[in-house]
């Protein structure tokens, strides 16, 4: 069953209206609109190319949508770096690629950001960064460099770093289709206990498994819109759109 659904707040903490995106010519986000609402947990599947990794790249403007209304936290995303900025502290993103910092160890890649951005003073950021990696199962990985990791303990470390912001919100781009399938479960068994804790977490991802076991909802996306949403169990066992049962029978 989903993420504890009584953890669910009442508030839509992202709405998103009518937003659309080019590349060039490529129309990559067709009028997308949806909420989410504070504590939900959201997948959002679909084939390469159908505009869902963009869709959460925009809700921390790592992508500039061209038209529509991305509000965050009753913020709205505009050319306002300050509201940028402000967004992007309550915010957190791991992607695909760890994206860790080579040249400092994993204690320094987690206390990096609350220090500089958050303004914690060192010793606390310290204490967080190791509660963190208790959190996530590595604390021994501390003084070690990310070279010196496995992928599937990097990209623990990329999620310890995220969380040390103390972010609102949780955007995961793939986490974990660039690792060799013996380390997916170790990443994904941090986010399942993420998804408990209350976090608003938004997950590209194809493991159906996953998503059956811990969203709430889940999006399917396709040439840049979303062709259906629903409850795992609803779209699993009886999708409605033809689009979905074509991509679903492909992947499970």
């Amino acid at each position: 069953m989903a993420a504890q659904e009584q953890s669910i707040g009442t508030e839509d903490i992202i709405i998103v209206r009518d937003v659309h995106k080019w590349f060039g010519d490529f129309h990559v986000l067709r009028g997308v609109t949806t909420t989410i609402k504070r504590g939900e947990v959201v997948v959002v599947f679909g084939p390469s190319g159908s505009g869902k990794s963009t869709f959460i790249r925009t809700i921390n403007r790592l992508e500039e949508h061209q038209s529509g209304n991305i509000i965050v936290d009753g913020i709205e995303l505009t050319n306002d770096t300050r509201n940028i900025d402000t967004i992007r502290r309550d915010v957190g993103i791991v992607f695909q690629s760890f994206n860790l910092f080579p040249h400092l160890k994993v204690m320094n890649n987690i206390t990096l950001a609350p220090t500089k951005v958050r303004k914690l003073p060192a010793e606390q950021a310290k204490i967080l960064a190791m509660e963190l990696l208790e959190r996530v199962g590595i604390p021994e990985q501390a003084d070690k460099y990310p070279a010196e990791l496995s992928g599937g303990q990097q990209q623990r470390v990329a999620i310890a770093r995220a969380l040390a912001m103390q972010p609102k919100i949780m955007l995961f781009d793939e986490p974990t289709s660039a690792l060799d399938p013996e380390m997916i479960k170790e990443v994904l068994d941090v986010m399942r206990e993420m998804a408990t804790s209350g976090m608003t977490m938004i997950v590209v991802t194809h493991e159906m498994g996953f998503a059956r076991e811990v969203a709430d909802r889940m999006m399917m996306f396709d040439e840049g819109v979303i062709v259906e949403e629903a409850k795992p169990e609803v779209l699993f066992d009886n999708p409605k759109h033809e689009r979905t049962k074509l991509f679903l029978s492909q992947i499970l």
